[in-house]
């Protein structure tokens, strides 16, 4: 087993977020005063709500107090999701940002903004932003070798063409409702 703090929390904790369905994505152990604070990312493919979070601090909490991974030193647990602004550093990562924007980094120091259309093992099918909206998006296969790193980016203002989908079907649903009555 590792010496290093983190790397213990992993070999402990891994295998319980495999039991749950959960991917364990971040372990951080940082010092806040007189206590650490422990902080564990967990996700899933289509994303974790605030059950499958507190079933799994429930895990980690009793897994922690039964070992000696802490030590005898206070600490202060807490367990979330990546966020809305994850980074993508795995295959994973990528295929769960599909159809998101994203800001990556190239190796060669060039900067992108594109949208994720399809991932692999090895790479993904971008749609890269035209400059200053001057032009067509343009599709490029991105190598995961190519990419220094790479973070989602919050979208407010974009017209997701599924939400407006979903709305069209339940206006349809309470047309069809409305002829029952008559």
């Amino acid at each position: 087993m590792s010496t290093n703090p983190t790397d213990r929390l992993r070999e402990l904790l891994e295998p319980l977020a495999t039991e749950s369905g959960l991917d364990l994505e971040e372990i951080k152990v940082t010092q806040q005063g007189s206590r650490r604070q422990v902080q564990v990312d967990v996700d899933a493919d289509g994303g974790v709500d605030l059950d499958a979070i507190a079933d799994f601090s429930h895990l980690v909490s009793q897994a922690l107090d039964e070992s000696d991974v802490m030590g005898s030193a206070p600490y202060v647990l807490e367990v979330g999701s990546p966020g809305a602004e994850r980074l993508l550093s795995l295959p994973r990562h990528w295929h769960r940002a599909e159809g998101r924007l994203a800001k990556i980094h190239l190796v060669d120091g060039g900067e992108i903004v594109a949208r994720v259309l399809e991932s692999d093992e090895d790479g993904a099918l971008i749609e890269v932003q035209p400059v200053k909206g001057r032009g067509k998006p343009k599709e490029r296969r991105l190598a995961y070798t190519e990419v220094a790193r790479a973070r989602v980016q919050v979208e407010f203002n974009r017209k997701d063409e599924e939400l407006l989908d979903l709305t069209e079907d339940i206006v349809d649903a309470s047309d069809d409702s409305d002829d029952d009555d008559e």
